[in-house]
């Protein structure tokens, strides 16, 4: 199985801060951790950083988000995705206040 970030009491998380090319990859390993032969996990959930995140750190640090995943593409596309990823899953976008 492919290794999700943090495993517990059946929750699996995946914490993603890198490429947007790593969505499928991070929620497919939450389908394999709920399905029958593994049955690890109940529900999944992601953390990601939202676009505003991403700017502001841009602003302060000059740092490179381009292409990254962020909370506002995983809203996008989880649906498309719904006929193979049939774990509930729970997005969290970290901001900045």
């Amino acid at each position: 199985m492919a290794k999700m970030d943090f495993l517990k009491n059946r929750v699996g998380v995946e914490v993603e801060f890198g490429h947007a090319s790593f969505i499928g990859i991070d929620l497919l390993k939450m389908q394999i951790g709920s399905y029958s032969g593994l049955d690890k996990i109940d529900i999944g959930v992601y953390v990601v950083t939202t676009l505003s995140f991403q700017k502001k750190m841009k602003q302060l640090h000059e740092l490179n988000w381009e292409g990254s995943l962020n909370f506002e593409k995983v809203v996008k596309y989880l649906p498309h995705l719904k006929s193979a990823i049939q774990v509930p899953v729970l997005v969290y976008g970290i901001d900045l206040a």
